[in-house]
């Protein structure tokens, strides 16, 4: 795309006045000629030179509206190209070249207003319809795309990239035949770039077609031996085709050209675990540990492994550790207690197995479908090779962003719960906190000096919070547990990740005081926590796609998705219970937009304002919902105004965004 744009300056015509004739020419062959040589800050001094002389030469922002796109001043640039426009409103280029610079924005709506106005302008062009499909693809309109497609191709045959992003939206159609077909015309138009083969090679690949994929990553090789995908696929080939070595050599390769690819040290780790080099396997997941460390399975890979050396006592930590990170995850419990019976500790041996077969029980009654009980399931292996575009690790809080921003720091912020800290004043970033007699009164009635309403991670350290649950326990008699003893017991179960009994706990708290709105609050939070821990593991198995160019990024995410409806069910009960608890509506909305209903989510974060005029997280919040829904201006603004509040992250993301 950004080639697209400095191609612009070889065929741009100047329309000269008659006023400072000389200057504005000059002025405009020095700009464009530093543009043409990439020197853009220069370029943009000199047309500001311009400008001065003539504030009506259209071309000149529009020149200066290029350069800052190169820049990733997007923002400039798009307010350029208005510019460029009201002072020419025919002006089908800077049109065009707006409408792509808001799609970079993710304003999609706006920027194919701008491709409908050049395209009635001009529809002789074939570019816009080039760029409009390009942004109805990022905006997942692939029949649209393919028309405007289409439409590009009767004028231009010979732009590979058209077939390919055709082809790329028949995939997402599921016509993999004239995907196929795309993909093909895309490699004869042109038969140097990499992409088809790559493109074609994985169709092929998942059709188990290895003979065929395997060309077509050689020819992806052999067209750029710098493309680390090239390589990842062909590992992945080698590796179906039972060619342990040429996979590791490949991998090899992708480590050379990126040292910190957790997701090749993984897969990689595996194939020399399978042919017995179990050092250098150990040496792999040490490094996978290094760049994902809240990764569970590469702990639980890793302790299989020890256990084929015969450390026992390393893989018995590491199931350990895998425990720690996920204490519901029923394969690890057995995997330990099968350790802890060599050691001769018979009494842990017994204990971890009769855990894991309570915890898979507890699945398999409480849960109809798979999306908890995969990892309660023993016969599920974890040491399947992942594709280029997987993820080692992600939290589901982030899953709502990083979909259209690939940018771990735009996230959601957490939700609010009742919690042990140390120090509560420093938990929300809200300038002036939210006020609720009720839940002042509700913290007085515990009597618990570390109990808090937050939404951030207790700064508690890690064995204090397992003392904490200790005690609570110590003191619980099922027959004769108070309200408040089992509601103090629920929130340190849940700080240990004893997910599945903190809900019980909970729900054995809502037996006795069944009209109190917190405790539906905090079982609301709990089931959601558990679902993103969950999901932060599974999605190692979950396929994206990625693209280097911003004009053909499209995040294909799985099919999978994660029912927050019981824990939505508990906020809507606390709702009604205390219709006046912004904090209550400000959690609905994060699970909403989780669950993808983002309209219902923006109105909840909307009526959580309403109560708390102050509040910073949903400001933030909801700028990142509007973001997602295409209001790139509204969100920014909502973004801005929580940085104002207090909220640290807001001006990493308004920075961070304005350089996609």
């Amino acid at each position: 795309m950004r080639k697209h744009l400095v191609a612009i300056l070889c065929i741009l015509f100047v329309t000269t006045s008659v006023v400072a004739q000389y200057n504005r020419d000059y002025f405009f062959y020095i700009g464009r000629k530093q543009m043409m040589e990439s020197d853009f800050k220069e370029a943009i001094r000199t047309l500001n030179v311009l400008l001065r002389f003539d504030e009506n030469a259209y071309e000149g922002y529009f020149l200066r509206g290029i350069a800052k796109y190169n820049l990733d001043d997007l923002l400039g640039a798009e307010a350029d190209f208005t510019t460029a426009i009201e002072k020419n409103p025919v002006f089908t280029t800077a049109f065009t070249y707006r409408a792509i610079t808001r799609s970079r924005l993710g304003n999609y709506d706006d920027a194919l207003s701008d491709f409908r106005e050049a395209i009635e302008l001009r529809p002789d062009l074939p570019n816009p319809y080039y760029s409009r499909g390009v942004t109805r693809l990022l905006n997942q309109q692939f029949e649209e795309a393919i028309d405007d497609f289409d439409n590009f191709i009767r004028y231009e045959k010979k732009v590979a990239e058209a077939y390919i992003n055709r082809g790329v939206c028949h995939l997402y159609l599921k016509d993999t035949l004239r995907a196929y077909d795309d993909f093909e015309l895309g490699i004869r138009t042109n038969r140097e770039s990499p992409l088809g083969y790559n493109r074609r090679g994985v169709l092929l690949l998942q059709q188990e077609r290895f003979a065929e994929a395997e060309k077509d990553f050689d020819m992806a090789v052999k067209c750029d031996s710098t493309l680390a995908m090239s390589f990842f696929n062909r590992a992945l080939v080698y590796n179906e085709t039972n060619r342990p070595m040429q996979s590791l050599s490949d991998l090899d390769r992708v480590i050379q050209l990126d040292s910190t690819s957790s997701i090749t040290y993984f897969n990689r780790a595996i194939i020399r675990s399978r042919i017995g080099d179990y050092n250098r396997a150990l040496e792999d997941y040490n490094k996978v540990a290094e760049y994902s460390p809240e990764n569970v399975l590469v702990y639980y890979n890793r302790a299989l492994l020890y256990q084929q050396l015969g450390e026992i006592e390393r893989a018995k930590n590491d199931y350990t550790k895998a425990i720690d990170l996920y204490p519901d995850f029923a394969n690890a419990y057995l995997g330990r207690s099968y350790l802890r019976h060599l050691l001769r500790d018979y009494k842990g041996a017994r204990s971890d197995k009769q855990i894991a077969e309570r915890k898979i029980a507890e699945y398999k009654s409480r849960l109809n479908d798979t999306t908890y009980s995969i990892y309660a399931d023993t016969t599920r292996r974890f040491d399947k090779l992942l594709s280029f575009e997987s993820k080692l690790a992600g939290s589901s809080f982030e899953r709502i962003t990083s979909r259209r921003t690939n940018n771990e720091k735009m996230a959601l912020l957490p939700l609010f719960k009742f919690t042990f800290t140390q120090d509560s004043t420093k938990q929300t970033a809200t300038i002036q906190a939210f006020h609720s007699q009720r839940a002042d009164d509700f913290i007085e009635r515990l009597g618990n000096p570390l109990l808090a309403l937050s939404c951030r991670e207790s700064n508690i350290a890690p064995d204090s919070l397992v003392a904490i649950n200790r005690r609570y326990k110590s003191k619980i008699h099922s027959a004769s547990a108070t309200f408040e003893e089992l509601f103090s017991l629920a929130i340190s179960e849940s700080l240990v990740k004893q997910y599945t009994n903190a809900v019980n706990t909970y729900t054995s708290a809502i037996q006795l005081s069944p009209t109190n709105p917190f405790v539906y609050l905090n079982r609301a939070t709990t089931q959601a926590e558990m679902i993103d821990f969950i999901s932060s593991i599974d999605n190692a198995y979950q396929r994206i796609s990625i693209e280097s160019d911003p004009a053909r990024q499209l995040h294909n995410r799985t099919t999978r998705t994660y029912n927050y409806d019981d824990a939505i069910a508990d906020l809507t009960k606390a709702i009604k219970l205390h219709s006046g608890f912004a904090y209550a509506y400000y959690n609905r909305a994060n699970l909403l937009a989780l669950s993808g209903k983002l309209p219902e989510a923006f109105d909840d974060y909307t009526k959580a304002i309403e109560l708390n005029p102050n509040f910073a997280e949903a400001y933030y919040n909801r700028g990142l919902i509007q973001i997602y829904m295409k209001d790139t201006r509204k969100g920014c603004l909502d973004i801005s105004k929580a940085g104002e509040l207090g909220v640290e992250e807001a001006y990493e993301v308004l920075k961070q965004y304005t350089k996609q």
